[in-house]
């Protein structure tokens, strides 16, 4: 069940790029579907029953691994980089644009 809305979240933020028409729309809906392939990730790499890998006075303890948490850790930070990145071009874009609607961009910058 779980499995399933996370799909659903992949799949809100897939559409929402290809659908929407607004710059800022498109870059939430980005963050929407890479907050889902996230949540897949974490959904698969849990397990029941691990310890985190701290030293302690465990007997035979099963650790987690530590490495997918420093992958999705970095896939965070570099997710919202690049959102930011993006959103500071929108800001670019929206000093030579009246709108942010994709359609109307295209129109006035076509020579």
């Amino acid at each position: 069940m779980l499995e399933a809305f996370i799909f659903a979240t992949i799949l809100c933020g897939f559409f929402g790029i290809i659908l929407k028409k607004n710059l800022v729309m498109k870059i939430i809906s980005m963050d929407v579907m890479s907050t889902g392939v996230i949540a897949y990730y974490v959904l698969v790499a849990s397990k029941e029953g691990y310890f985190t890998p701290i030293v302690g006075k465990v007997e035979n303890p099963a650790y987690a691994d530590p490495v997918p948490q420093a992958v999705i850790l970095t896939a965070i930070v570099i997710g919202f980089s690049i959102q930011a990145v993006m959103l500071v071009g929108v800001m670019k874009l929206a000093r030579d644009n009246p709108t942010l609607e994709t359609n109307e961009i295209e129109k006035n910058n076509t020579p």
